[in-house]
Formats: structure tokens, sequence, C-alpha cells
């Protein structure tokens, strides 16, 4: 086979598998490393402290793949139904984990066996498949490989696929046929992805400060959330598509009928007081296979404590008392700040029993701002009446 046979049997291959979306390029280093530096240099990466440790990797694919020379990149769409309003006591979850299984095993079962597809057409052909876990910038690789062009919101448009799509990439020392790059940018004077940010992360058009995007604060951030921005997660419990549902182009987003990516019940949205009656080993058993594994027990009892003190919903002040002797201080310091949000008698009866025994400094903290909270919204109402 020549390049070009090679090349097109790869993409036949690929989509039949699953990417409609493919494009291959050369391996080469990415024009964007410079910009990477400065945004670590920025402190925009937050505490994914991952990136930095890998950063040389990220100077060239070679660092994935000892001897690649080319690079197919892979798109994959998840969306399926559209997003339910959640109702109070329920959380939002992202689109792209509403199935039964995790994205990432589903996508590498694709990728061995396209790997294995090119092994057949080239025995000797080195190969590698990764998905968003190895030091490799895919967005850029995919806008160099005519995939789409990286919008003001920093994620990969396609003008017949929308952003609701995983990318994923083949890494092989064969040569292609390589595609042109996609040159031109669609998103012209529109800046709904940005006016509509609830935590306004982004600093400028395709600049995110990881650290303030509710993604990041619902999946990465292993520690209480900076309580300037609670507010803004409003009700998303893990992830977060509000860039996403207002851009334009995913009004002709690819849809996906992928089985394991259909959402299952309790997830579109998410009921948050069956979290709280969930420990470490039932955690386990529900999510252990899916997307929502990552932030552990912890972090989503903490974003469910999150989503309820926003929501303000007398109903979640029980399941809040519940959260407020949880093992994990990180919990319990989110209750606390959203039975004050919450506030009400039977908030501050809560708050008051769990300060008498609190050991940890933070929880105490956190106690006594949400009860002056509550005894300051509880003197406004005394006030109006």
């Amino acid at each position: 086979m020549d390049r070009a046979e090679l090349t097109a049997a790869l993409k036949h291959k690929a989509e039949e598998l699953g990417f409609p979306l493919a494009g291959a390029c050369p391996a080469v280093p990415p024009a964007g490393a410079g910009r990477l530096a400065e945004w670590l240099a920025r402190g925009y990466a937050g505490q994914m402290h991952y990136i930095a440790q890998r950063q040389e990797a990220y100077s060239h694919p070679r660092h994935v793949l000892d001897g690649v020379r080319s690079i197919l990149m892979l798109g994959m769409p998840y969306r399926t139904a559209e997003r339910a309003q959640p109702a109070a006591g329920d959380g939002c979850v992202a689109r792209y984990a509403w199935g039964a299984a995790d994205y990432h095993d589903i996508i590498r079962e694709r990728l061995h066996r396209l790997a294995d597809y090119l092994r057949e057409l080239s025995p000797a052909a080195a190969t590698r498949g990764v998905v968003d876990t190895a030091p490799l910038p895919e967005r850029e690789f995919a806008q160099l490989a005519g995939l789409g062009w990286v919008g003001k919101n920093t994620l990969l448009l396609n003008r017949q696929g929308g952003s609701y799509f995983f990318l994923a990439a083949l890494l092989t020392d064969a040569v292609l046929q390589y595609d042109a790059p996609h040159e031109s940018d669609h998103c012209g004077t529109c800046t709904a992805c940005l006016d509509a940010c609830p935590t306004a992360a982004f600093v400028q058009p395709r600049v995110l400060d990881a650290s303030r995007c509710i993604s990041y604060l619902t999946i990465e951030l292993r520690e209480a959330m900076p309580a300037e921005l609670r507010a803004g997660v409003g009700e998303w419990l893990f992830g977060c598509d509000v860039c996403q549902e207002v851009c334009p182009w995913n009004r002709f987003a690819l849809t996906s009928d992928e089985r394991r990516l259909q959402p299952v019940d309790s997830m579109n949205p998410l009921p948050l007081a069956e979290l709280f009656i969930l420990d470490d080993e039932g955690f386990r058993k529900r999510f252990k296979r899916t997307a929502l594994f990552r932030p552990h027990r912890r972090g989503l009892l903490r974003n469910a404590a999150i989503v309820l003190g926003n929501q303000r919903d007398e109903a979640g002040t029980a399941v809040l008392g519940v959260g407020l002797h949880d093992a994990e201080p990180v919990v319990r310091g989110a209750c606390a700040w959203a039975l004050g949000r919450i506030g009400g008698a039977e908030a501050r009866l809560l708050l008051l029993e769990r300060r008498a025994v609190e050991g940890d400094a933070d929880v105490q903290s956190e106690i006594s701002r949400a009860l002056a909270a509550v005894d300051a919204a509880g003197a406004g109402s005394r006030m109006v009446v």
C-alpha cells in the first residue's frame, strides 16, 4: 500500500469503529508550546500539577511514541438526549458522563482495534493510541489534521459536528497522507460562550483560567471550592456544558448511537440525597466504571452540598445535616456553607450542634460563617416584618 491507500483504509476503518471525524497530520513540534508555558506560569492550571510535570513531554509527539512520524486524529461524538432541567434536590451532570461507562474505556477499545488493523496493513508499523491521558495537545493536532478550529471557549469546533465529541489519536511511525490544516476561524464576532460562563473563567478569547472553570472545580479540585466561586457553580454536580450549550455551531452537533453513552436512569439529572448515604464501598460499586468516579466520593459529595446550597431549598436541610457529620472535612465544610445559604431554625440548630464537636479548624470557620449568614438573614426578615 502507498501512503494514500493506507490513510484512506485507516479512515474508513475509523468510521466503522465510531470515529466519523478523522484526519492525518505529521508528528511535528506543536506550535503552541510557548502558549502552554505562559499559561502554566500564570497559574491557570490550578492544582493540575501533572501538566507542568510533563511540560517537556508536550514539546514533541516522540515523547508519546518514539520514532513517530504521523498522527491520525479522531473525533467520536457523545451527544445523545437533551439536558433536562433539574428540580430542587437534583444536580446536573455534563453530557459526556451520562452513560454507564467511562468514555476512556470505550475509546481505548476502538483504538486497539484500529491499531490492530494498521498492523494488518503494515506489519512493521509501530503504533500507539491515546485519549487525553498522554502529553499530547490533541486540539492543536486536530486542527493541523483539518478537523476544525479552536473556538473562543478553547474547544475544537467542527462545522459539521459542533463540539460535542471526544478527541483521540493514533500515533504511528508509518507515513500517512496528510490533510490540509484548518486555517479559518468561524467564530466571527460571536462571544456567546465568553458571556455565558458563570464563573468568568475566560481571561480572553481562547484563554481559559482552568482554576475558575466549573469542570475543574467539580472534577479536578481536591479541596474546598473557593468561596467566591461557589454560587457560580449553580446546579452543576459534575462538569459543565454551558459554553457548549450556547455555541451556535452545536445546532449541528453530531449525535451518538453508542449504547454505553446513552443516559442511564438518574443521571440526567442526578438526585443528590442518595449520594449522602453512600459509603466508600457503595460509591465504588455505583461509579467505578463511570466518569463520576474521578472526583471520588468526597469530591462528589462536596459538589452535591454546593448545589443544594445554591438551590436554597429547605427540603435539602436534612440531608445536609447528614453530610455535616461526614468523615471527610471537605464534605462537612461544604455542607456547613450550604446550610448557611438555606438558613432557618433547623439549619441553625444543626450548625450549632456540629460546632460543639467539630475538630477541624477549616470546618469550624465554615460553620462560623454559615451561622453568621443564618443570623443575618433572620435579622433581616424580622426587620421586614
